[in-house]
């Protein structure tokens, strides 16, 4: 089948070493959850439950308020011990639900295989009572992406597993030991949109990971395809474009070109949602950088907080220069090591001095066109940070600010150091808002 490359993006280094060949490890239970009541993108949950209730590990603790939306479920077994506002790993604040853990968790059962003589609306259903959302890190509600308008059919399913950000394994690993997992949940995928072919997207860099997808598959209905090793290739537009040619309109879904993306670990997911009934109770995550004594691939509880998890890899070497959820290049530096791992958390990725400048000092944008030139979505970030950077809300509108997919390539390579993202993202609510009032 023939691999497209899209315009724009760039080699970054990829850092992946510490964790690549690294098994995934079940993290310690902590003492304590933060549970956000909105770990996706839509409306929050209602809490269902009050401080002095003891709930059980899989016991749904958020209920969904609007169509756009996932419910969410205690992980681990113990007593609420506060229902309040926390912050997140975003920056905002959040209801969240505080569990004190038992400290001996009673095993759960395992659940039956149900998954003989599933219709479409079985898989649905089943993933949306999981509670299972995107987990490449956008977070949006998987059961609404089986759920496209009528209108607009679907007949290929990609299942991404590029993993192209700098420093992240978590979906490599994954693809290595659970091979089986996620083409079964990619099968359940293309049965719930009736589409006709599931395309596994992998970069070439990850032989090991194609071989066991390869090795496993018994579906003609899917092909494990090796993509160009290229930031970003993860990108849902790119993605796309380089399997199967489709361009898709600006500000528009994937489905008007007749696709949905999925990520891999999302296909897990599914899996055990519709296999088993199991809710999203856990994740893995990559936890590395050269400041972390011992980098590993961990699957974690949702709700366990950043410090616990860098405690169980041995601890930072020094004081960190930035602690990062997600990746260099797309994730969010942290204030402090309280906030909790969520649906949405790929990494946490702690840099020392040598690796991350901390409050740098930016100047006028010099003109040279190495954003332009290495924009996948073939932008012209030079001219909008200036627009974004003066409030000029209607026209960064104009120039296609909202077709942004916030890479970081145009700051990673701007010699005036211009913290561009920053200015997009700032500048994006305000272009949203004035289109509502509008």
């Amino acid at each position: 089948m023939t691999i497209r490359h899209f315009l724009g993006g760039l080699r970054v280094p990829h850092y992946k070493t510490f964790t690549e060949e690294k098994f995934i490890e079940a993290v310690a239970a902590p003492s304590e959850l933060v549970i956000p009541l909105q770990q996706h993108i839509g409306a929050p949950c209602s809490a269902l439950v009050e401080v002095g209730d003891t709930v059980q590990a899989g016991q749904k603790i958020g209920e969904p308020t609007g169509f756009v939306s996932a419910p969410v479920h205690a992980s681990l077994s113990g007593r609420v011990s506060a229902v309040e506002s926390r912050r997140t790993h975003s920056g905002q604040e959040a209801l969240c639900v505080v569990i004190d853990v038992d400290s001996e968790q009673v095993p759960r059962r395992a659940p039956e295989n149900r998954s003989s003589n599933l219709t479409r609306e079985d898989i649905i259903t089943a993933v949306r009572d999981a509670g299972v959302v995107g987990m490449g890190g956008a977070g949006f509600p998987t059961a609404v992406k089986l759920q496209p308008p009528a209108d607009k059919p679907v007949d290929t399913v990609i299942l991404n597993g590029c993993e192209c950000e700098p420093y992240l394994t978590c979906d490599h690993r994954m693809m290595v030991e659970m091979p089986e997992q996620i083409l079964q949940g990619a099968s359940y995928i293309r049965q719930a949109l009736d589409a006709e072919t599931v395309l596994v997207c992998v970069e070439d860099n990850k032989k090991d990971a194609i071989d066991a997808l390869r090795a496993k598959n018994t579906d003609q209905q899917t092909q494990i395809l090796k993509v160009p090793t290229k930031y970003p290739q993860g990108a849902e537009k790119q993605l796309i474009k380089a399997a199967t040619g489709r361009e898709v309109p600006p500000q528009g879904l994937p489905f008007e070109v007749g696709v949905v993306v999925q990520n891999v670990g999302t296909a897990a997911a599914v899996c055990d949602a519709v296999e088993y009934g199991r809710p999203l109770l856990e994740r893995v995550v990559t936890v590395t950088g050269q400041n972390l004594a011992e980098p590993k691939n961990l699957r974690i509880p949702i709700g366990t907080l950043l410090s616990h998890v860098i405690e169980q890899c041995g601890g930072m070497k020094e004081n960190p220069a930035k602690v990062i959820v997600g990746g260099p290049m797309t994730g969010a530096a942290q204030a402090d090591l309280s906030v909790p791992v969520t649906k949405a958390v790929t990494g946490i990725t702690v840099l020392g001095p040598a690796m991350a400048v901390s409050d740098r000092e930016y100047d006028h944008c010099v003109r040279c066109g190495r954003c332009v030139d290495k924009c996948p979505m073939l932008l012209y970030p030079n001219q909008i940070s200036v627009f974004c950077e003066a409030n000029l809300i209607e026209r960064a509108r104009q120039w296609n600010t909202m077709d942004c997919i916030e890479c970081g390539i145009c700051a990673f390579v701007c010699p005036a150091q211009r913290p561009i993202v920053r200015f997009v993202q700032e500048m994006k609510p305000q272009i949203q808002a004035a289109q509502r009032s509008s």
